[in-house]
């Protein structure tokens, strides 16, 4: 898990981006089209058009960091709106990245009973 400080905001990028970007284009996306500061410490999360990878910006003060991950099975769950930044709380990000929907999580199980 990315180890998200206090006080750091998750952004997602709506819409689909070219995975074969590196971390300058995606700075420079982050600063062109979101109108946010990609060295600001907040994390920065972009999904491919096929919904199953991400990659995740962040500048954790000393230098960049990117982080990809690609689902297995599943599709990542992704605001509709195209265009815009949505912001999202660091555990719906663990949700995110778990392929959970990160909207309505849901319990799997609940106890019925105790011991």
């Amino acid at each position: 898990m990315i180890p998200v400080p206090t006080g750091a905001r998750v952004w997602l990028a709506t819409g689909y981006t070219d995975m074969r970007r590196g971390f300058p284009s995606l700075a420079l996306q982050v600063q062109e089209v979101l109108r946010k500061d990609p060295l600001s410490g907040h994390l920065f999360v972009f999904r491919g058009r096929r919904s199953d990878l991400v990659k995740v910006i962040w500048h954790d003060g000393q230098g960049a960091c990117l982080f990809t991950k690609r689902l297995e099975r599943g599709r990542f769950i992704w605001p509709s709106v195209a265009g815009e930044a949505v912001t999202i709380s660091p555990a719906q990000m663990s949700y995110l990245l778990s392929g959970i929907d990160w909207r309505t999580p849901q319990e799997t199980q609940r106890p019925t009973r105790v011991g």
